[in-house]
């Protein structure tokens, strides 16, 4: 009877190892399950300073717009996400998809996230199912990504119809487009604290405020593997379709090659 149990207490206290378990950035653990898992892929961080009383309007009242040195940012993101499907479901069921995010800094309760202005994904059935799903503003554009001698290739056209995961757009409504060529120029390093990188890459969660309060979602993966990066923009309304104001100056840019990472499914806060 002791060694039985005995052997029962192994069991229970054996540690458990989770390759996709990953602590926060800012030293908390997720909160949801994490459903999903991915690898993102030659994906970059496009940041400019924007002016605080300007963005201000355009973000629910329920988040507090976060500044840093008294300005805002805005930050596109085009990257793609590689081996997409469901934690522990065998490849032949995964899928790539090109995503072009555009995002804003905010507070919820005191915690650090991000607030999506448009989530624009290269695959309609992946929009229409995450748009229906989430609430979040995903949108179906076509998409085509290439590599050439350590640039990448970056073009994204919201489609007119977003198959069936928003309204069909005003025809005389300005196109969404982003086309860019972006590369890494620079050594790998990982973002510390209290510095602009940490501050504009390292947030794990995000918000959406909807009429019955606040979603949530959240992402789970090691410290961002950084580049400094370089940008040439050929074309972008990104900014102008979400009505939001023109950022002026060159921007900052990061890059990273590979990434794996867990999402949560966004659920729906309680109000206090």
């Amino acid at each position: 009877m002791t060694d039985h149990n005995n052997r029962q207490t192994r069991r229970r206290i054996r540690p458990r190892t989770d390759p996709f378990r990953w602590d926060f950035a800012d030293g908390s653990n997720p909160t949801a399950p994490h459903v999903a898992s991915m690898t993102w892929r030659d994906g970059s961080f496009v940041n400019w300073p924007v002016d605080a009383d300007a963005l201000r309007p355009h973000v629910p009242d329920q988040l507090t717009l976060e500044t840093r040195d008294g300005d805002a940012w805005l930050s596109v993101l085009p990257f793609v996400l590689t081996k997409v499907g469901i934690r522990g479901a065998p490849p032949f069921t995964r899928t790539a998809v090109a995503e072009l995010n555009v995002r804003t800094y905010v507070r919820y309760r005191g915690d650090p996230g991000l607030f999506f202005f448009s989530i624009d994904v290269g695959s309609p059935l992946i929009a229409a199912i995450v748009g229906r799903t989430t609430r979040l503003p995903v949108y179906h554009a076509h998409m085509r990504v290439s590599a050439d001698s350590g640039d990448v290739l970056f073009s994204s056209t919201r489609s007119q119809t977003a198959a069936g995961a928003r309204p069909r757009f005003d025809e005389d409504a300005p196109r969404a487009r982003f086309d860019a060529t972006y590369r890494p120029d620079g050594d790998v390093f990982r973002p510390e604290p209290d510095t602009l990188a940490h501050w504009l890459v390292e947030r794990r969660r995000l918000y959406a405020a909807e009429d019955r309060g606040v979603l949530t979602g959240e992402i789970a993966h090691e410290r961002w593997p950084l580049r400094p990066g370089e940008v040439t923009i050929n074309e972008n309304t990104m900014f102008e379709v979400n009505d939001l104001p023109e950022p002026t100056g060159d921007p900052v840019v990061y890059y990273c090659d590979e990434l794996p990472m867990t999402g949560s499914i966004p659920r729906r806060l309680r109000e206090e």
